[in-house]
């Protein structure tokens, strides 16, 4: 038997059944088309959330300072460095976290007008480094830290906890019994969101509460610059070789967060391609037994005819093999076609291994072949006579 001969026959035998050797595809198309579409929608969707990579996270260093260590007015030079937008100290201490609050001097017992809130110092730049908003009047400036005046710009839930919804009239809060003007309510932190439910004062009026120097920077920087910042920002807070003390927290490189995104995907989704593949393989398989089992009569005439082992063999293996093929440039097809159909849906940018598709096919041939192996194995182990009878 030539190979014409073994593609002729192999044919026909497929032919013989076309609804079957249909149905018999589809598992292969199943599977393949199913490994095309979970890896296309896991590279696409790995690259979508690398294009949507939090810029807050990736623009956001902090350095954390030892106490005494880092003046005010040493955190005024980090706005000369390149690629810094706004940098803001902060000051705050274990005593000064838990303070008694009160929104007026009367004690009320049928309400609750006092609360245990955080008091920090903060830099007039503070808004602009935290990305909030002014809800009510305004922030402090430098003017009022250099007069030291009393005054106090209240978080969102802080504010909302006192009762205070309106600064238009100069409202008071008391501080371990002292009266401090509320000149504003600031919400909306896209950072430190912990401030939500600070009192925020200049940092003239620290002393007070113990807090003289500063103990945390904020410094918002551009996209892509945060790394050299987190360099170079110990160096500008403490040129005087203490800067191995500052402890700083820069966010992770945008190309090291995509790979670990794009790998954990891809393998996510290569393991459920895989699973698909496996279970169109055991259909290839069953059909395939099947069909051995039904061809019984014309496996024992070939065999009686003169046809070897090997020869049975070939023709199921090759059949097997062929619509494994089939259905693998099916599948990838499809494959490719919903793909670029879900990220048209979805207005994604379809992200394609080439190299995928032109694999399909082999793939599927050789589910096929080994989905066969066996069939084909059981076929040319049938005596001539047995199968005749």
């Amino acid at each position: 038997m030539g190979p014409r001969d073994l593609w002729e026959e192999a044919l026909a035998g497929m032919l013989a059944r076309p609804v079957r050797s249909a149905l018999t595809t589809l598992g292969t198309v199943l599977g393949i088309g199913t490994l095309v579409i979970t890896l296309g929608i896991a590279a696409t969707a790995g690259n979508q959330i690398v294009g949507r990579f939090d810029a807050l996270t990736a623009t956001s260093v902090i350095v954390e300072t030892p106490e005494d260590r880092v003046g005010w007015n040493d955190v005024a030079g980090l706005a000369r460095l390149n690629g810094v937008e706004s940098a803001t100290a902060l000051a705050q201490s274990e005593k000064s976290s838990n303070q008694s609050v009160t929104a007026n001097a009367v004690i009320d017992p049928t309400r609750v007008s006092g609360q245990t809130l955080a008091v920090v110092a903060a830099g007039p730049d503070l808004p602009r480094t935290v990305k909030g908003r002014i809800l009510s009047g305004r922030f402090y400036d430098g003017g009022h830290s250099a007069r030291r005046d009393r005054v106090v710009v209240l978080g969102a839930d802080a504010a909302q906890m006192l009762g205070i919804t309106d600064v238009r009239h100069a409202p008071a809060v008391f501080i371990a019994g002292r009266a401090y003007t509320v000149l504003g309510i600031l919400g909306g932190f896209q950072r430190e969101t912990s401030l939500a439910t600070a009192v925020l004062i200049p940092p003239a009026l620290g002393p007070e509460f113990g807090l003289r120097s500063v103990t945390r920077v904020l410094i918002s920087t551009r996209l892509g610059a945060a790394e050299l910042i987190a360099r170079q920002a110990p160096l500008m807070l403490d040129p005087r070789g203490g800067a191995g003390e500052l402890r700083v927290i820069a966010p992770p490189s945008p190309t090291r967060a995509k790979d670990g995104v794009q790998e954990d995907v891809n393998g996510l989704f290569l393991i459920l391609g895989l699973v698909s593949l496996v279970v169109g393989a055991v259909g290839i398989a069953n059909v395939t037994l099947v069909t051995v089992m039904e061809r019984i009569n014309e496996i024992g005439l070939r065999r009686a005819l003169g046809a070897g082992r090997r020869h049975i063999a070939y023709q199921f293996l090759t059949e097997s093999g062929f619509i494994g093929l089939i259905g693998g440039i099916v599948g990838a097809c499809l494959g490719i076609g919903v793909v670029v159909a879900v990220s048209a849906v979805k207005t994604w940018t379809p992200v394609l291994d080439l190299r995928l598709a032109l694999v399909s096919p082999l793939a599927g041939a050789l589910v096929g072949l080994l989905a066969g192996l066996y069939p084909a194995l059981r076929a040319a182990r049938m005596e001539p006579v047995e199968a005749l009878r």
